[in-house]
């Protein structure tokens, strides 16, 4: 996963238009279990970009964005957020919807 700027993100969704943002905060214990997940997803999915950005710089778009807790994972596909997961069951259920949605 690599880290996301603000101008980042936005360069994401608007050229690489297919992919993973993964928005977090360092803090939380959930994120820490949560970003072991999306690199082991990451490994199984190599083609799939994913980018990762701590919200306690980027307050504006968890708003931006309708973030309501963290973890969140925005599923982009053609420049458009198909699907916002806040709830990281396991490695199985995010490839699922990874496969899902861009594969």
């Amino acid at each position: 996963m690599i880290d996301l700027s603000k101008e980042d993100i936005a360069r994401f969704i608007s050229t690489e238009k297919t992919g993973l943002i993964y928005f977090y905060t360092p803090i939380c214990g959930t994120c820490q279990m949560a970003s072991k997940m999306l690199e082991v997803v990451a490994q199984l999915t190599p083609t799939i970009k994913i980018g990762k950005a701590d919200l306690n710089y980027m307050p504006e778009l968890a708003k931006q964005f309708e973030v309501i807790s963290v973890p969140c994972l925005l599923i982009i596909k053609d420049g458009v957020i198909v699907e916002k997961v806040f709830a990281f069951h396991s490695v199985l259920f995010l490839q699922d919807k990874v496969n899902q949605h861009l594969l």
